[in-house]
Formats: structure tokens, C-alpha cells, sequence
């Protein structure tokens, strides 16, 4: 059983429009419950960040509060997983994800049908 953190766009391509934000959080939801009766957990770091983010008082998306929580939780996360995978579209933290991702020596797939049953 692996901890998988699935990364892609979320800001990425949206120009801080809620609705699109939205869609690529949809997206990378998508993936999740797969990951998960695959046997495996899976982790968005959204997941952890926009709570942290609207508890330490954000305003609005990109401000400073945002900035200073977001990238960070995903890489925290990172240190504690055991695989990523990364979902198609551009995206620049995604990216990061995933060279952090190899230097930290995890599994990394580019579509769930890498991904193989804990089983």
C-alpha cells in the first residue's frame, strides 16, 4: 500500500477564476477514489493546504498567505509519500512535484493504469 500525492493543475491556466479552479480540482479528484480501491491512499495536497490557507487568513488566491502555505504543503507531503502521479496539464508546481518527487527516490506514474494494485 502506497500514500499517493496526485499532482496537476490547480491554479495553472485559470487566471484566479474560482470556477476554473474548481474544474482542475475536480480533475485531480478524479484520480483519487481509483487511486484509493486500487488499495492505495491518496493525497492532494489542496487537501491539507486550503484549510491551513483560509485559517492563517487569506483573502483571495496568490496573495501572500496563499503563497507561503501552498507549494509547501504539497512538498511537505512529498516527504511522506511513497509515489505521485501526474496528471496531464501545464502546470508549474505540479512540475515541482515531480523533481522534488525524484529526488526523493518515489514511485512516480503518469496514469493510474501504472499505478499497481496493493494487493
Amino acid at each position: 500500500m502506497m500514500m499517493i500525492l496526485i499532482a496537476g493543475p490547480y491554479r495553472s491556466g485559470t487566471g484566479n477564476d474560482p470556477k476554473r479552479i474548481q474544474e482542475n480540482m475536480d480533475r485531480l479528484e478524479a484520480v483519487a477514489l481509483p487511486i484509493f480501491r486500487k488499495g492505495h491512499i491518496p493525497m492532494i495536497g489542496e487537501w491539507v493546504a486550503n484549510p491551513l490557507i483560509e485559517l492563517a487568513g487569506s483573502k483571495e488566491v496568490g496573495d501572500d498567505i496563499f503563497n507561503e502555505i501552498q507549494y509547501p504543503t504539497a512538498h511537505r507531503l512529498l516527504t511522506k509519500c511513497d509515489a505521485i502521479l501526474r496528471i496531464p496539464g501545464a502546470s508549474k508546481g505540479a512540475d515541482q512535484d515531480v523533481e522534488i518527487a525524484k529526488k526523493l527516490g518515489l514511485h512516480i506514474y503518469f496514469h493510474i493504469d501504472e499505478i499497481p494494485d496493493a494487493g
